[in-house]
């Protein structure tokens, strides 16, 4: 149902590019940004001179929107926070859970074909509600990091900025250089060359986690015959315009609507910038006719979209039913762009049906669990022939070992 992603062709040509870097570190970097990017400077960190100027240089418009997504997506992720527990499970032995903020995180930020301050806002945001010490972020230019950007870095906090991007920016910052310190996990959607390389570093004891394994972006959208067509194929096309090999589904159980739809998409194309990369996405790209909403759902789950977008009446009776998407859209006017920008959910998400198994990026993403234990003597009283007669069903008698020899001393 989905394009296949030919892998093997992606990691030829980006494993030198990490072996590269890896070993050589920043000039082999520079190297490649110079080759892929067009990138000339020696300096790649972002100085606190070219963040004022880019402040400056943004318009007043573009500052009070980026506030305003700025406001919701904290105000939503705030509420993310996780809690610590403690529990005594046994008389004597008190067992808790504690979270604690990544110390060292990487931001991809996507520079391509189109400028995105909201990814910056995105991954920003909940680094600093999690406690991150150091958040650095890249993305690729060929001169200047685009100044709204560099606005919504500033006022995430971010520690750090550098002007490389590709496999040569994700292997950077995974590695370290002697003038770069390493990260510890690396977040942030990119084209295929940047998800193979996050994926390769990512199972190198020597590199960095990711976020999450991920692919094209897209949406599913579920209509019914009350849908608004203009809306439907205003969505679909909305989410086409990320790239050639995204990929756009419309379910529905209406025959005229689907027909509809297909008429406003040509008629809304033809007005839209990036036309070129939406006719890509669209051969991608199909309209299913169902038998009905449930059917739309399950196949929905089947297929576990990104996005999901629910433009059906009575849309939150449906909720309960979806187990597998990355994030909802309930009702006509829940356009994915709104949750895309400003709503306050997070747009970084699992594609590619990953969001059978993974959520979208979160504070939690940013933490990591730690348990402690603490046990006394009555509690170890308690608890020692239970260890004791486990450790010898399985044959591990230092285990056992440990135990009796806590007994044989104890006062």
């Amino acid at each position: 149902m989905r394009p296949a992603i030919e892998l093997e062709k992606v990691y030829e040509i980006v494993k030198p590019i990490i072996a590269d870097v890896k070993k050589n570190g920043l000039v082999a970097a520079l190297k490649y940004a110079k080759k892929y990017d067009g990138f000339e400077e020696n300096n790649i960190a972002v100085s606190k001179k070219e963040i004022e100027l880019a402040e400056k240089l943004l318009d007043r418009e573009s500052k009070k929107a980026i506030l305003a997504a700025f406001k919701n997506i904290e105000r939503f992720h705030t509420q993310q926070y996780p809690k610590n527990y403690s529990i005594e499970t046994m008389n004597g032995i008190n067992c808790s859970r504690k979270f604690r903020a990544i110390e060292n995180v990487g931001l991809y930020i996507p520079g391509g074909t189109a400028v995105l301050p909201s990814t910056m806002l995105m991954l920003g945001i909940p680094a600093r509600i999690a406690g991150c010490k150091r958040v650095a972020a890249l993305s690729p230019t060929k001169k200047e990091i685009n100044p709204a950007v560099l606005f919504a870095a500033k006022i995430c906090e971010v520690d750090e900025f550098y002007k490389i991007g590709g496999a040569q920016g994700i292997a950077l910052l995974a590695y370290g250089d002697k003038s770069i310190q390493k990260v510890d996990k690396l977040f942030g959607p990119g084209n295929q060359y940047v998800t193979a390389a996050k994926s390769l570093v990512s199972i190198d004891p020597q590199g960095s986690a990711i976020d999450m394994p991920s692919g094209p972006s897209e949406v599913l959208v579920i209509a019914d015959e009350k849908a608004n067509p203009s809306f439907v194929a205003a969505d679909l096309l909305s989410q086409a315009e990320h790239g050639v090999d995204s990929q756009v589904i419309l379910l529905t159980s209406s025959e005229k609507l689907a027909a509809q739809v297909q008429v406003e998409i040509k008629k809304q194309k033809k007005y839209l910038f990036r036309k070129n990369i939406i006719n890509g996405a669209l051969k991608n790209s199909f309209v299913l006719i169902v038998n009905s909403i449930e059917e739309a759902i399950e196949l929905s789950n089947k297929y576990a979209p990104e996005h999901l977008i629910l433009n059906i009446s009575n849309a939150e009776k449906y909720k309960k039913k979806i187990v597998n998407a990355g994030s909802v859209f309930l009702g006509s006017y829940s356009s994915e762009s709104i949750g895309d920008y400003a709503s306050g959910t997070n747009h970084s998400l699992p594609t590619y049906g990953y969001a059978k198994t993974f959520g979208g990026i979160s504070v939690e993403s940013f933490m990591k669990t730690m348990t402690f234990q603490n046990v006394n003597r009555i509690g170890f009283k308690n608890i020692a022939s239970t260890v004791i007669k486990l450790a010898s069903l399985e044959k591990l008698d230092a285990h056992a070992n440990a135990i009796k020899v806590r007994m044989k001393n104890g006062n």
